[in-house]
């Protein structure tokens, strides 16, 4: 959506997950997907098209302060630092209504992170984490 004549850029997404504003992320991906294949009958071309599951899936990538922040989440809620067995909500906004911008929301329900990834390299500043997550449930524009 063009915002009084502009695209949404990176300052105009906020996180919301776990109840908390993140501020330390530096990257987030999220999708939906469904599988579907050819239907054949007589003939060789396909009379239809048929849907199986829908599956949601994304990475949200963060600086090694918010891994923390999550690991101590995780602490307080399953007993384990192990961000492996949080289960949380999200709120993607983009926009910002201050500067009169029209909010589109994504919500994202049911996160569970698949990986918890650390690499660092000679020269790196920090350290991001790229997290892999499935969910089970994407609202766009909701």
């Amino acid at each position: 959506m063009i915002i009084n004549g502009r695209e949404y850029g990176w300052g105009d997404i906020t996180l919301v997950a776990g109840l908390r504003d993140v501020t330390n992320f530096t990257g987030i991906s999220y999708k939906k997907e469904q599988s579907k294949e050819e239907l054949y009958g007589k003939g060789n071309e396909p009379i239809a098209i048929q849907k199986g599951n829908v599956k949601y899936s994304g990475t949200l990538t963060m600086l090694q302060s918010e891994v923390n922040t999550l690991q101590e989440l995780a602490r307080a809620t399953t007993g384990r630092a192990d961000i492996l067995r949080l289960n949380l909500n999200a709120v993607v906004c983009y926009g910002n209504p201050l500067e009169g911008d029209v909010m589109t929301v994504d919500r994202l329900f049911g996160i569970q992170f698949t990986e918890l990834p650390k690499e660092m390299k000679q020269g790196d500043p920090k350290m991001e984490i790229a997290l892999p997550f499935i969910c089970t449930k994407i609202l766009y524009n909701s």
